[in-house]
């Protein structure tokens, strides 16, 4: 199994070197260069437009990114002998960006802002992002059916007691972040940004970032893209952060600066971005993770993760509440 989908380098003439395991994937030295082998899930229709994304970043911007390659047939999807599609794409020696270094951190928000300015396609309206009043109106639902579901339970183990505990307040904190998203620009903002193009990331955090000789030599990962308000991508990589350092109101700050640094956000960005930091977001994915698997034996881990949202609830809410004020 450790060498399944290096048949596939033939297909690029390339030789292979040695080889080593990635995140769900091989990564093999072939001629003084690295690459990545990983199966591939996805339809053939958004890898070309990802790959069409890639080559603009490179053409517009230093920054290294995980390029897709062509097989010598000019495709970007090779099938191996069992019939299993795999892409291959350029990749970088580094480390991962360290969440406990602020300025690993602050360098992977510049990098982001870079990214940003040169991220841009004509819409494809198949990957256009949901919109953000409609994910959080389905995600509140979700959260309301779970509570009936809870509810209706005669023996409740530790985590849905304490889900029951604790469902009001973050499913309350979750209505209002609807109301204040209605009642501001969003759909302005949000038309702004399809009509020039704007691109986001998808999936931009710590993982993704690569760095060398501390500075960041490259951006990966970008099978998540989609067309969307770019600050989406601002958002999870500082929600990421924040959780690990407890909500820290002066390290929001900087990743802030940093990124203002390079593209200044507007008015209606950093009010967009305060509504999503509003929302409850980590809470949602936790009942719903409870919701949508095996029920009858609850991991010890997932009522930590409840207990520690329930813990930081005040430092959380005192972010959002002090970081965007003017």
């Amino acid at each position: 199994m450790y060498d399944r989908g290096l048949s596939v380098l033939e297909q690029y003439g390339l030789e292979t070197g040695a080889v080593y395991r990635g995140r769900g994937a091989l990564i093999c030295e072939t001629g003084g260069e690295l690459v990545l082998i990983r199966e591939f899930w996805g339809t053939p229709r958004k890898l070309e437009y990802q790959a069409k994304l890639l080559e603009k970043v490179a053409d517009a911007s230093p920054i290294l990114t995980d390029q897709i390659l062509c097989n010598k047939e000019g495709s970007y999807i090779s099938i191996d002998g069992e019939n299993i599609p795999y892409i291959v794409k350029k990749w970088y020696e580094g480390r991962e960006c360290d969440t406990r270094s602020e300025e690993d951190i602050c360098k992977g928000a510049l990098v982001l802002a870079s990214l940003h300015k040169v991220m841009c396609m004509p819409v494809e309206s198949h990957y256009v992002k949901e919109s953000l009043c409609s994910e959080f109106q389905r995600h509140n639902r979700e959260l309301r059916k779970i509570r009936k579901f809870v509810c209706g339970k005669r023996k409740k183990n530790r985590f849905e007691q304490e889900f029951l505990d604790t469902v009001c307040c973050f499913l309350g904190h979750g209505e209002e972040a609807v109301k204040r998203l209605e009642a501001s620009d969003y759909k302005e903002l949000r038309q702004a940004e399809l009509e020039r193009g704007a691109v986001c990331h998808g999936e931009f955090n710590q993982h993704n970032v690569l760095f060398s000789e501390g500075e960041v030599k490259a951006v990966t990962n970008f099978d998540k893209w989609n067309f969307d308000i770019q600050v989406g991508d601002l958002y999870r990589f500082m929600r990421k952060i924040l959780e690990k350092h407890q909500w820290d109101l002066e390290l929001g700050k900087k990743i802030l600066t940093a990124y203002h640094q390079v593209r200044p956000l507007s008015r209606g960005e950093m009010e967009n971005l305060r509504i999503r930091f509003a929302y409850p977001e980590k809470y949602w994915k936790l009942a719903n993770y409870y919701y949508t698997h095996n029920k009858a034996w609850i991991s010890e881990k997932n009522v930590e993760k409840l207990e520690k949202l329930k813990d930081q609830q005040e430092k959380w809410r005192n972010f959002v509440e002090s970081i965007f004020v003017a």
